[in-house]
């Protein structure tokens, strides 16, 4: 009933927020969390579609940032989108991922893949927040990969040809957005970094004292069995326990709204915390 990560075609996700909302309502999600990449322009429609279907609208943003250097995301969550210091550090991001999709673009060229940007933009309901998940949709409309899981594998995953490294955001300077903005920070799927046990807690502990509040322990990247290892981790550092599905569209998503296992019982929910205990109710 309860889903604190998704994603509308105000980033990359493929369903307006109209239409996520519908679909939100008809699997019985009773609160759902908008968190587009690097962006807020879809909350105000996304509150009246919410409200229309007696869904509590959580108001949210994830932000690429860079750790160590590896892209990391931070879901922010119960925001005021109109906050201006949000909305300056979100252009800046914003600024970054186009110089990032030229640079994408020019290695699928000498890759033999033509006019990829335009492919990608074409693609993308808000141009600002292109992503590789655009170029891989279009890579597949033009054949030269099977499926999107074949694109990351082919293109443009880590280390190969077409992957364009980019340095974001300062993690604690987008934790330092999403508290100026009034909303609670969440450490995004950290299952899906590849880090070791050695690290992931360094990464969390400077999360938290950046001012993070919780980590994602369910979601569509983690195993049952990863989602208990986090779950003793992030109570270990101190941090509340989220989840969410991370859709992004019914043909690509891994889990579908509201589709999510409970928290591990070590896990002290996010909806514990002062900011979110509206929908406290409904867990």
């Amino acid at each position: 009933m309860i889903d604190l990560h998704c994603h509308s075609d105000r980033s990359d996700g493929a369903l307006s927020p109209v239409l996520l909302l519908e679909r939100a309502a008809s699997r019985g999600v009773r609160a759902l969390a908008l968190t587009d990449h690097d962006t807020v322009d879809g909350i105000e429609e996304a509150h009246t579609a919410a409200r229309r279907h007696g869904i509590t609208l959580v108001p949210g943003v994830e932000i690429s940032v860079t750790w160590s250097g590896r892209t990391i995301h931070i879901v922010g969550l119960d925001i005021d989108p109109a906050d201006d210091g949000l909305r300056r550090g979100l252009d800046e991001v914003r600024a970054g991922r186009l110089q990032r999709a030229e640079a994408i673009s020019a290695r699928l060229a000498k890759l033999g893949v033509a006019n990829a940007l335009q492919g990608a933009l074409a693609l993308a309901s808000n141009p600002a927040t292109v992503s590789r998940t655009h170029f891989a949709r279009h890579l597949v409309a033009v054949g030269a990969a099977s499926n999107m899981a074949s694109v990351f594998r082919r293109y443009l995953g880590e280390g190969k040809p077409a992957h364009v490294r980019h340095t974001w955001a300062a993690l604690a300077q987008a934790v330092r957005w999403i508290t100026e903005a009034g909303g609670v920070s969440v450490l995004a799927h950290p299952g899906r970094y590849g880090l070791r046990a050695q690290r992931l807690r360094a990464l969390f502990q400077e999360f938290r004292a950046a001012g993070g509040v919780a980590v994602e322990v369910v979601c569509a990247s983690h195993t049952a069995d990863q989602a208990e290892a986090i779950a003793a981790l992030a109570s270990d550092c101190e941090l509340l326990g989220s989840m969410g599905s991370d859709f992004h569209c019914p043909e690509e998503s891994w889990l579908d709204l509201g589709r999510l296992a409970r928290l591990p019982a070590q896990c002290q929910p996010i909806w514990g915390h002062p900011r979110l205990t509206r929908i406290s109710a409904l867990s």
